[in-house]
């Protein structure tokens, strides 16, 4: 003797409805939450404020390039931080004096992750300052200035295991 199905009723066909769309809003809800909390966001808080800076900043860059100081960048780990040391000199190799040193710690991705190191000036020309301990790469933002002009800035990448 041949069984048949039970035919589905309306109670039937709406719990599976239900159920599937509620395990879509779950499922979205839970990515969702991943992304938000996992990724610091937008690189540049204003696309069009960037745009607007590159002309000065493409002046800043020749009239740096006609100084030609001799700037150079030391990030070493040590056993709870991270020691940056900068050694600042002019054209003629002499060290150079009455400036404001800033370096920041930038994270390529997460601007949460960034940090600014307060420096000293231990010598004529020469800085040195301490931050947390990392791993992995960071962007070394360094920016001399005297009286609040910036005079100096260069970029480059570092990588501490």
């Amino acid at each position: 003797m041949a069984t048949h199905p039970r035919p589905l009723t309306g109670r039937t066909v709406l719990a599976c409805l239900i159920g599937f769309f509620g395990v879509v809003a779950l499922a979205n809800a839970i990515l969702i939450r991943a992304a938000v909390s996992t990724f610091g966001g937008l690189e540049t808080s204003s696309s069009y404020q960037a745009g607007l800076a590159f002309t000065r900043d493409a002046a800043a860059a020749r009239a740096q390039d006609e100084l030609r100081w001799q700037v150079k960048a030391n990030v070493q780990p040590a056993a709870d931080s991270v020691v940056v040391e900068i050694d600042a000199r002019d054209a003629a190799g002499r060290p150079l004096v009455g400036l404001e040193a800033n370096v920041i710690l930038h994270h390529p991705t997460d601007g949460r992750a960034d940090q600014t190191v307060g420096l000293s000036e231990d010598a004529a020309g020469h800085f040195r300052g301490k931050a947390d301990r990392f791993a992995g790469q960071r962007e070394v933002l360094i920016e001399l200035s005297r009286g609040g002009e910036r005079l100096f800035r260069s970029q480059n990448r570092v990588v501490l295991q």
